[in-house]
Order: C-alpha cells, then structure tokens, then sequence
C-alpha cells in the first residue's frame, strides 16, 4: 500500500456553485464549477481526491418549489437532501469530466457520485432547539397554518430545524474501497442525509448536519493525508471586520483554540469550519487547511489559506 498516492479531502462551499447575488441558473452554477474542477483534476495526479459539498441554496429552492404547489405530493426533508446530492453530483462530474478531458486523462481517471448517510444522535440536545433555518420566508397568517417548527426574522417567518453533530459516516467503508481503487469520490452532499440507529435499521430525521463538520467525520474516518475546506474567504482571520483583522497562514492547535474561546470565529460563518479543522489535526496530525475556492492548489502547496498544525 506504500506505493499508493495520499488522499486529499476537499469540501467546497455553497458559493462553489452560487456565488452571492446569483439566482442560481444551472449555467450560473455550472460556470461557478470551472475553475475548483480544475484544479482538483490538477490535483488528482498527485492525490486520491475525495469531494465533499454544501447544498444549502438547492435545498431552499426545492423547498420553495414544493411549498408553491400542492398537486404534487411534499417530500420530507432527508428526500430532498438526497435530491440535491444527485442534482449537486451531476454537475460537480459533469464539470470534472470536461476538465479532465482538457488535460487529456479523462478515460485514465474515474469518479462517482454516492449518496451518503450520516449517523447523528436521537438524543443530541439539538433536536430539542432546534437553530438551522431553511426553506422559504412566510407571512404571519401563512405561519399561523404550518406545523413546522418556525422562527421570526426581519424578512417573517421561516422554518427551523436541529442541526445535530455528526458521529459516522454510514458508507465509510464503501468510500475507502473506491478511493483505493484511485477513484475521485463526490459524497456527504450538504453534510449527508442525517439518520438515526433503529434497531439494525437507519432512519431519517428532520434534521440539517454541518457540512464541515461530516467532511471532517470523513476525513478522520479514510486517515486523509489534507483535508481543506474552501469557500469565499482567504482563510481564518482574528478581529474580522475590524481595521486591525489579520489573516492566519500557519498556525498552531493551542493558539487557535485560544482565538475560539475569545470569539473570533462565530458560529454562523467560520465556526464551523475552524472547529472541523481543528478537530481532524487533533486525531490524524495531518494538514488542515481554510482556503479561497480559487486557492485550493496553492493551499496545498503552503502558499495560500490557513493551515492548523499541531
């Protein structure tokens, strides 16, 4: 196994496919694919890659979709999930193809797309609070008809729903299998499908998993050798927003940890993925890096993003 190329774990943003002020056109989104596609399909000549991505704007769409009509029957949310690992999966190989076709490698080189589960836990304080909103904005009188868990925002009401921590990746093993045989591997689509141990069987719960954090479940489960997250912004900076904000280029575990205890990275942007980095380092002792979408080559060459090291 010595002679096998080490495993590179990339989990890309929402704005991998919509970018801000974007409608989120299927040639918006393919377009938004080009450049991360490229490089990854760089990458794979020196790394066994493993693709992970959010699918937060096609959840909401879907979501508005089905709310905005009644003669078709509504599909719970782990359905819908599902749906967009598909849609999400399709586009990402699509994209990958033509990349690898330009490089001349496209038949040396197979990948696919594979729905994933995620295991959470049926007594997370999460399903008890639940925090994560999705799904259209609703009127007061529209609010008053729904059962669904609901919360008000400066837009109106909107659904919320838990946001349990990941504990395992349900097809772990069928991923290490396809990685081994050196394809490039697109799983655990908007954090996976979250689902509950019932008896020998899984079911799935209304429920929404960080993405970060079950890209990072998977990258300690296959041992990656990297494991970055990309998205918008250059890396992990202290004091953002203020005029003495600083990016981190190399930092380690112990200082990091202290810029979370002070507040730095907030739970609704870079928490997440500072805590999911955080986290893989400390078991595997293996490169964590934030980067920008269009850094992920340099990021692994240490000239770009924000690596955590032990």
């Amino acid at each position: 196994m010595t002679d096998k190329k080490p495993i590179l774990l990339i989990a890309l943003g929402g704005n991998a496919l919509i970018q801000k002020g974007q409608t989120g056109t299927a040639d918006q989104q393919f377009e938004n694919l080009n450049l991360p596609m490229k490089q990854i399909a760089e990458l794979s000549r020196k790394y066994r890659v493993v693709i992970t991505h959010g699918n937060g704007p096609q959840v909401g769409n879907l979501l508005l979709q089905q709310e905005s009509c009644d003669e078709v029957p509504k599909m719970p949310l782990e359905v819908i999930g599902a749906m967009t690992q598909g849609q999400i999966g399709y586009m990402i190989e699509s994209s990958l193809d033509t990349a690898l076709m330009e490089m001349g490698v496209d038949e040396e080189q197979d990948f696919v797309s594979l729905i994933t589960y995620v295991v959470v836990d049926e007594n997370d304080p999460a399903f008890q609070k639940p925090t994560k909103p999705i799904g259209p904005f609703y009127t007061e009188a529209e609010a008053a008809k729904l059962s669904y868990n609901l919360v008000k925002t400066d837009k109106g009401y909107r659904r919320v729903v838990a946001s349990p921590k990941p504990v395992a990746i349900v097809e772990c093993k069928e991923i290490k299998k396809l990685i081994d045989m050196d394809f490039i591997v697109i799983c655990c689509g908007g954090g996976g499908i979250p689902v509950v141990r019932k008896e020998r069987r899984f079911s799935g719960v209304e429920a929404v998993i960080d993405k970060d954090l079950a890209s990072s479940v998977l990258a300690r489960e296959i041992n990656a050798d990297i494991f970055i997250v990309a998205s918008d912004v250059e890396g992990a900076a202290v004091d953002w927003g203020k005029p003495e904000q600083r990016l981190l280029r190399k930092v380690a575990l112990p200082e990091i940890k202290e810029y979370v205890k002070a507040g730095h990275f907030p739970e609704g942007s870079m928490g997440p993925k500072v805590n999911a980095v955080i986290q893989f380092v400390e078991s595997t002792g293996n490169r964590g890096i934030i980067c920008n979408l269009d850094d992920i080559q340099k990021s692994v060459e240490g000239v770009a993003g924000t690596e955590i090291c032990q």
